[in-house]
């Protein structure tokens, strides 16, 4: 039977002779209170009085502080997004009913473009909070949040529909409750494939941090302090100096986000891969290796981490028993009927919200013309189409050189911190030098905007190769070479199979990636001109500039229609082939 093969440890780890030495210790406790330090910083920031039109320092000496802010407000975005990423995909695996009606809410939440979240989002927060940046501050996380949490979310589902049915039995046989099944097989199941998004979802807070920075609500402007606003305001100034540093900034963090996070995450993932077998070569990571030495890391360790999770062990491991996935033993009578209570008047509020919202949606409808309507039509089909080349061409290249990546740890470490930063670049960062390029040939904002919807999309699709070619059993690597398979019978009977569920969910997250970035590549103001073509993204952005509500919700509503009805007969029917015939059974 396959299991989770666990890496053991060094000797460096469990001999005192091979402490870290003390200055390793320093720099741990340096960066404890520097985080510290920041983060009172940072609330102290968040509230002093609310200032429209804030103005933004386009000199080198601002840069650190602007990154520190920007870095602060993606790592709560991101912490945020993770737990609500491994509830919501638990919580529809764990009931089939609800997974019916949570996947495609999922669906639509994640083609919504930023745009058409961004005014309720601004006026409900800077209404709640209005002497305080607070609201400013909370509006920009959400909105960096929705720009990370459905690709993790749809990476912990696939994770969860494709356990093998032997380890899901074993978890069985065992009679695991929920919360050691949780954390003994799902979480750890998942782990690969989370970390690998969450690479991609942290690129994707940074690919739309100048629109999370930048709020506009009609004639009033908000800026919040930080990476976004720098580069949007040196772009907008066409001051090419601030635009390099600030860019030059963004590498900078980057680089030393996957030095000392990704890296290290990605070495003690490793460890969970489904094989009965160790594997020959092991991702490595200096700064793992030196921290699993720390006395203060170990220390905290003891003392803290450990002594938590046994808590949290005794508290939650003393549930009922799981029968099977997303199935408890028997309840107690008066407990099932105090739950099916629950559950209708659950379900009675959320009719009554979705009644309300449908009513007020109706009143803006009718604001709609029939002409704006058709346009409305003939938008959504050519947005398709150009979502559609994007999605082709990102996998034509992605697949094959994600799997290259994904068999060699000697390109990965070489490959990983590159990707990142091509990744994490704001694309209204680039874009207009792209933009003066385009429209001197054919076609011009057309392929424009395919350029720039393949810029959001193709690195879903290689992160996500990547983290299946990785995840491929060693045992099934050797067997390979044991009956020669090469070539095209290598991607047959190993390869496609083995990352067919992976590249499923990358290709549905780019879908939304597409959509989302079409808001950006349809309707381009440079120069002081605006550029637009026939599309959604394009009746989008123009209406929520102008303030014409009615026709932002009615265009928000069909794309969202579009994407819900494409998953459910295309993408949703290679979702069951992937459930049921490429498990690592």
């Amino acid at each position: 039977m396959a299991q989770v093969y666990v890496r053991a440890p060094t000797k460096t780890r469990s001999s005192a002779r091979f402490r870290a030495p003390l200055w390793i210790d320093a720099l741990v406790f340096i960066a404890f209170i520097g985080l510290a330090y920041g983060l009172v910083g940072a609330a102290s920031r968040w509230a002093r009085p609310l200032t429209p039109n804030g103005s933004i320092d386009l000199s080198p000496w601002s840069l650190p502080r602007y990154a520190g802010l920007s870095t602060m407000r993606m790592a709560i975005a991101y912490i945020l997004s993770l737990v609500f990423s491994i509830a919501y995909a638990r919580i529809a695996v764990a009931n089939r009913r609800a997974e019916r009606v949570m996947i495609p809410i999922l669906d639509i939440l994640q083609s919504v473009p930023i745009l058409s979240f961004l005014p309720g989002v601004v006026l409900a927060l800077v209404a709640l909070f209005p002497h305080s940046q607070i609201g400013l501050e909370l509006a920009a996380i959400v909105l960096i949040f929705t720009s990370q949490a459905w690709n993790l979310a749809f990476s912990f589902h696939q994770s969860l529909t494709t356990i093998p049915k032997e380890l899901s039995d074993a978890a069985t046989i065992y009679r695991l409750n929920f919360w050691q099944r949780f954390t003994r097989l799902e979480l750890p199941f998942g782990t690969i494939p989370l970390v690998w998004n969450s690479m991609m979802s942290w690129a994707g807070g940074w690919f739309f941090l100048m629109a999370a920075e930048q709020l506009t609500l009609g004639k009033q402007s908000f800026q919040l302090p930080g990476l976004g606003s720098y580069l949007q305001v040196a772009a907008n100034a066409g001051n090419t100096g601030a635009l390099l540093l600030g860019l030059g900034t963004l590498i900078v963090v980057i680089v030393l986000m996957d030095r000392f996070v990704w890296r290290p995450l990605i070495a003690w993932s490793d460890r969970f891969k489904v094989e009965s077998t160790a594997g020959a070569a092991a991702p490595e990571s200096l700064v793992l290796r030196e921290l699993g030495r720390s006395r203060l890391i170990n220390w905290i360790g003891r003392h803290v981490a450990l002594p938590l999770g046994q808590r949290l062990d005794r508290i939650l491991g003393q549930g009922p028993a799981r029968s099977g996935a997303g199935e408890t033993a028997a309840v107690p009578g008066e407990r099932q009927a105090f739950r099916r209570v629950a559950g209708w008047l659950l379900l009675g509020l959320a009719g009554l919200a979705l009644l309300l919202a449908i009513v007020d949606a109706l009143r803006l409808f009718v604001q709609v013309t029939p002409g704006e309507w058709g346009q409305i039509g003939v938008a959504a089909g050519a947005t398709l189409l150009r979502a559609a080349i994007a999605l082709a061409l990102a996998v034509l290249w992605t697949v094959p050189v994600g799997v290259a990546i994904g068999f060699s740890p000697k390109w990965s470490q070489r490959a990983q911190p590159l990707v990142q930063i091509f990744a994490s670049i704001p694309a209204l960062a680039i874009f207009p030098a792209l933009l003066v390029f385009f429209l001197k040939i054919p076609g011009g904002l057309n392929i424009a905007s395919v350029a720039l919807m393949l810029l959001g999309t193709q690195w879903y699709v290689l992160f996500n190769v990547i983290a299946g070619t990785m995840a491929i059993p060693e045992d099934l690597r050797e067997a390979a070479v044991v009956y020669k398979l090469r070539g095209w019978r290598r991607w047959r009977f190993l390869i496609i199979p083995a990352i067919f569920p992976f590249l499923l969910t990358g290709m549905i997250t780019a879908t939304g990636g597409a959509w989302n970035a079409s808001i950006v590549s349809e309707y381009v103001t440079f120069g002081g001109h605006t550029y637009t073509t026939v599309g959604l993204g394009a009746t989008i952005a123009s209406s929520a500039g102008s303030g014409r509500y009615a026709l932002l919700l009615a265009a928000t509503v069909t794309m969202a229609a579009v994407v819900v009805t494409v998953n459910r007969l295309f993408w949703r029917r290679l979702y069951r082939i992937a459930e049921q015939r490429y498990h690592l059974d």
